[in-house]
């Protein structure tokens, strides 16, 4: 087995990554790496998990080393399509790129855009970016892609699915046309393939088990609940389970009702959707990370690229729309060579969907049915009663009293018949200003 130091690495580098307790490569960083470093382009296919940060980082930052850069004209560019990816890219970077005088930032959709500004006064070598707030700032002037040397594109056929690849080809043209381009990818089809015989020269390429063959480390489960109701009354008790906890729901609303059932009967759980504030977002992410919060209810913007440890369960409350997801939002567990189950939560009309799904996923799950106080339930998932204490509103210490609840409701029951009885045309009024455009 070679070690980084085989491939090519500067020392400084190495000694960060043993200090991490990293000494083995990941096949894909073992592969990769050194093409990267002679200056070839390449083409990563992997499921998120299997390493894909590290082997375009490192031999990024080995081959920016010793240069100088300049303010707002950074000489590495890395485009990543959720802010969640790409602060977690920075994370990741941050050390190894310290031990060899290098400079990482991000710059990402929902924060404020004068903090990036202010970043990028100072001489960067490494931007890791969204494609709408990098597009922004170059629009500002605050921003130039003139001095890029390499360009890596981590997760691109999600920028293809969330529909940022005109962006990112307006990016990229804005790179020097010599530039040294890597792509990364769990699939290479369609408007991925179109992006690399567009950007990517003669290019190596490297894959690691495609997503699919990813599930083989996970048991999966199809648990056949019955109708909406019984559904309901398990998934509180598969949330209070011991270990880290992903539920996945479709819709952003569905997240929020869940997370407010779930805390209150004493589960500490988060949602994470693309509604939420950037730093609630960072909040339910960290706390997961660090064990603090331990069930994440999310929609599928938390399926790819969101790499934490020691997550043992992945819980579909929704069945997803279509089977990339299942196989995306399934790679939360299981990664880096551990395993994990899955379960999917499937009520009786949507049996013959979930196993149309199941086999386009190339999975094969146990069928179970189960209900709330059922064998199989606990024994599969560690399904046990919560402790039934209410929770606060995440961000609040406290949770609000019963008898706070009922005076607020009260108010709001007077204040709502004091607008009918006398306020009604003001109010409307009012109204029809706010949906003016």
């Amino acid at each position: 087995m070679p070690s980084f130091s085989d491939l090519g690495l500067p020392q400084p580098i190495v000694n960060i990554l043993d200090g991490q307790g990293i000494t083995e490569p990941f096949p894909i960083q073992q592969a990769a790496i050194p093409a990267v470093i002679d200056g070839r382009d390449v083409l990563g296919r992997g499921p998120t998990g299997s390493g894909k940060t590290f082997t375009f980082g490192l031999p990024m930052l080995a081959l920016l080393a010793g240069k100088p850069s300049r303010p707002g004209h950074p000489r590495g560019l890395i485009l990543a399509p959720t802010r969640e990816l790409a602060a977690q890219i920075r994370q990741r970077l941050d050390e190894p790129a310290a031990a060899v005088n290098l400079r990482v930032i991000e710059v990402v959709g929902g924060v404020n855009i004068n903090n990036h500004i202010r970043s990028l006064a100072a001489p960067v070598d490494v931007l890791v970016a969204t494609p709408g707030r990098a597009q922004d700032l170059v629009d500002q002037g605050k921003l130039s892609f003139d001095a890029v040397e390499i360009t890596a594109l981590d997760e691109a056929d999600q920028m293809a699915d969330m529909g940022f690849l005109p962006q990112v080809r307006k990016l990229l043209d804005a790179t020097p046309a010599t530039g040294q381009r890597l792509l990364f990818s769990a699939t290479l089809d369609g408007d991925v393939d179109k992006l690399v015989r567009r950007y990517l020269d003669d290019p190596v390429t490297h894959s690691t088990a495609p997503a699919a063959a990813a599930v083989d480390s996970m048991e999966h489960y199809q648990l056949l609940v019955g109708d909406r109701e019984a559904r309901n009354a398990i998934v509180p008790l598969i949330a209070a389970r011991d270990g880290k906890t992903v539920m996945f729901m479709r819709t952003k609303h569905g997240v929020d009702r869940q997370v407010k059932k779930l805390r209150r009967v004493g589960i500490n759980a988060q949602g994470l959707h693309g509604d939420k504030g950037q730093g609630a977002r960072t909040r339910a992410i960290e706390g997961f990370a660090d064990g603090s919060l331990p069930v994440l209810v999310a929609t599928d913007i938390a399926a790819r690229g969101i790499d934490i440890t020691d997550v043992s369960l992945v819980v579909h409350i929704d069945p997803p729309a279509e089977h990339k997801a299942y196989l995306h939002r399934a790679g939360r567990t299981a990664r880096a060579g551990t395993s994990g189950t899955v379960v999917t939560l499937v009520m009786d009309e949507q049996r013959k969907d979930v196993d149309q799904l199941l086999r386009k996923a190339g999975v094969e799950a146990k069928k179970i049915k189960v209900t709330a106080d059922s064998v199989e339930l606990a024994k599969i998932t560690g399904a046990r009663e919560p402790n039934g204490e209410p929770l606060p509103p995440p961000g609040q210490t406290t949770a609000p009293s019963t008898s706070r609840h009922r005076r607020g409701r009260q108010q709001r029951n007077a204040h709502t018949q004091k607008n009918r009885n006398g306020n009604g045309g003001r109010r409307r009024k009012r109204s029809s200003r706010r949906n003016e455009p």
